[in-house]
Parts: C-alpha cells; structure tokens; sequence
C-alpha cells in the first residue's frame, strides 16, 4: 500500500453535520481497502478564484494509506459528490 494526501474544497454554505457526513462518507471508502491516518479541517478560507459561484471553500485535508488501484474509486466518488469544489490526491514518497 502506498501513502496519499487529499485536499477536499467543500461547498461554504454547509453546515457542520453536512461537513462531517460528507467527511464520514470518503473516511469509509478510504477504509474500506486502505487505512486513514488522519483528517485536518482546515476550516472555511477564500479561493483564489471563482469555483461555481463560490469565493470560498471549507478545506478538509487526509492522510492515508491505500491501494493504487483504488484511487480511481476514490476520485469518482469526488467527482459525483454536488458539495465538492475541488479535489486533489497526491502520492507521497
């Protein structure tokens, strides 16, 4: 299993319920052939540009561990989710 880092930019106007759901909901895919090693909310900042309508985005950083073949799932899944801005996963040495 490799190491990854994903940054999440969640949509602003959710609610902390909505925002742990949604942190719930990738936490138990990663889990589910890989292992979380931690979870920072960077709390809600400006974006450098306009990302559907929006100038800010709540940021959610995670560390873990997983299966290459499962970062393809894990990125659909991003992709499908309406509250997510923006996403990124990047592989550590």
């Amino acid at each position: 299993m490799n190491k990854y880092e994903s940054v999440i930019i969640i949509n602003p106007n959710l609610d902390e319920e909505a925002v742990k759901a949604i942190q719930d909901k990738f936490t138990g895919l990663i889990n589910k052939n890989g292992k979380v090693e931690s979870i920072e909310e960077m709390g809600k900042r400006k974006l450098a540009y306009t990302i559907k309508k929006n100038t800010e985005g709540i940021y959610l950083n995670i560390h873990f561990e997983a299966k290459p073949e499962s970062i393809a799932e894990l990125e659909r899944v991003y992709r499908i989710t309406d509250d997510v801005l923006k996403f990124i996963v990047v592989k550590l040495d």
